[in-house]
């Protein structure tokens, strides 16, 4: 059943707000995936707090163009059956969860994403994003890195205090 012209400007504005907030849009074909498969993917990507979106390509083109920052942004790859990934927390979490999917389904294949500038990153460019560490990740590791030289120091320092003071008891006794 189509949709009334309220419904299409309710979901306009709710892309566009989705848009707005996220850091990532991605964009995936994903024709002749099963409603089920569908349902899993929106379920996975939940986890990570993105939110899968079928919408259709012309309301999604409406959308950009409300918004100043996409005014230049070439639409020519929004055709055929896409979904819309959109995260407002997290720049790779959106990739990621297309990426795990399609490792079980390869019916699902990257065609671009859309970053909060306003640039369009191709397929290449979004797999390489995919493959990255997510943020909480990343964090830890700089963090590890930052204190492995405190730990280094405090090593050795509680080693060679150790070394002092058996070398006191054994020249008292």
């Amino acid at each position: 059943m189509p949709l009334s012209r309220s419904k299409k400007e309710q979901v306009v504005e709710n892309v566009e707000q989705l848009l707005k907030t996220s850091k990532l849009t991605v964009i995936a074909r994903y024709q002749g995936m099963s409603v089920k498969d569908m349902q899993t993917l929106r379920s996975q990507a939940k986890t990570g707090n993105t939110t899968i979106k079928v919408v259709k390509n012309r309301l999604v083109m409406q959308s950009i163009k409300h918004l100043e920052q996409y005014k230049n942004l070439d639409l020519s790859q929004l055709q055929g059956m896409l979904i819309y990934a959109f995260n407002p927390e997290d720049e790779v979490a959106p990739a990621q969860s297309i990426a795990t999917f399609a490792k079980q389904k390869p019916i699902v294949e990257f065609v671009g994403a859309i970053t909060t500038e306003g640039k369009w990153l191709d397929a290449e460019q979004v797999k390489t994003l995919a493959d990255l560490p997510n943020k909480p990740v990343l964090i830890g590791s700089v963090i590890a890195l930052l204190q492995s030289p405190i730990r280094s120091i405090v090593a050795a320092t509680n080693g060679n205090l150790t070394n002092i003071i058996s070398g006191l008891k054994a020249k008292a006794a």
